[in-house]
């Protein structure tokens, strides 16, 4: 008795028919009955009554079913097992990152898994978080921080490590700091500073927008936040931030909360829903650097 029998066992038993199994498993119709016939042989029982138009298991046959299927589940997840553990001792795994964005536990997490295992091939490339997620969804990219206006981008599982409101970043003095409250209309009256098409804080603050029928002079774009405190700082544009990025300028720009904004810029980790083994090991060593352990019970 091998696996491939009982594989063609599985596989008639629950087609119900010889030439559907047949094609189920890529080989002849009389490949499976000969295999089926050995089988029976061995086991000393006929496990089909083919006397119908169809076929169905006799009582042995019925009894043998469950068995079947457990022995196969149990051969798959050795090989799963073995293939988890090589590719955590020889494999690869490629790491996206939005372009300007220095998360330091981020490379904290990197650096661990490094540690833990050193056999893995690690890459780390910069893009826009439009090409990044378009990454990981190919293939091409294993693993990717990037910036979205939705929870979870589509045919993508993410983990949120990030979720912030959209300010205005202006010099002290500007007019925008003499108002009680700043609105995105009273920013549109004014050029603004905002990160490129295709990342998530240009995508929540478009959405913004368009939601208003308001439609800003975008007059300077940068990829890399402190770009674009430089340019607010020297009164060329009201920088579009979220409130983190903001508070690291506090000492040359007021933040201005844009109160009817309410949808929130996310910074997320990002991968495809069946994720390999080392993307799983990174991901947990990425929960411990950005959240810390978890509590022990």
């Amino acid at each position: 008795m091998d696996l491939r029998q009982l594989e063609y066992f599985v596989a008639v038993a629950e087609e119900r028919n010889f030439t559907r199994a047949a094609e189920r498993v890529h080989i002849s119709q009389s490949g499976v009955s000969a295999q089926i016939r050995q089988l029976e042989r061995e086991l000393g029982a006929e496990l089909f009554d083919r006397s119908a138009r169809t076929a169905t298991l006799t009582v042995e046959g019925s009894a043998a079913l469950d068995h079947a299927r457990a022995a196969l589940a149990a051969a798959g997840a050795v090989g799963r097992a073995v293939s988890d553990v090589s590719g955590l001792v020889r494999g690869r795994i490629a790491v996206g990152m939005v372009t300007g964005c220095t998360i330091t536990p981020l490379f904290d997490a990197l650096a661990a898994f490094h540690r833990a295992h050193p056999g893995v091939e690690m890459s780390l490339q910069e893009d826009n978080s439009a090409r990044l997620a378009e990454g990981v969804r190919a293939g091409a990219v294993d693993l990717a921080l990037i910036g979205t206006a939705a929870p979870a981008p589509a045919g993508l599982e993410t983990l949120t490590l990030v979720s912030e409101r959209l300010v205005a970043a202006v010099p002290a003095g500007h007019a925008l700091t003499r108002q009680r409250r700043v609105t995105l209309r009273d920013l549109s009256r004014h050029p603004v500073a905002c990160m490129p098409v295709g990342t998530g804080l240009r995508t929540v603050f478009d959405r913004a927008c368009a939601a208003q029928q308001l439609e800003p002079v975008i007059a300077l774009q940068a990829s890399a936040a402190d770009a674009m405190a430089d340019l607010a700082a020297r009164g060329l544009g009201v920088a579009v931030l979220s409130e983190s990025m903001a508070a690291r300028y506090r000492d040359r720009l007021v933040p201005l909360p844009l109160v009817d904004v309410e949808a929130p810029a996310l910074l997320v980790l990002a991968w495809k829903k069946t994720p390999s083994p080392a993307v799983r090991e990174l991901l947990e060593h990425s929960r411990r650097a950005f959240f810390g352990p978890e509590p022990k019970d």
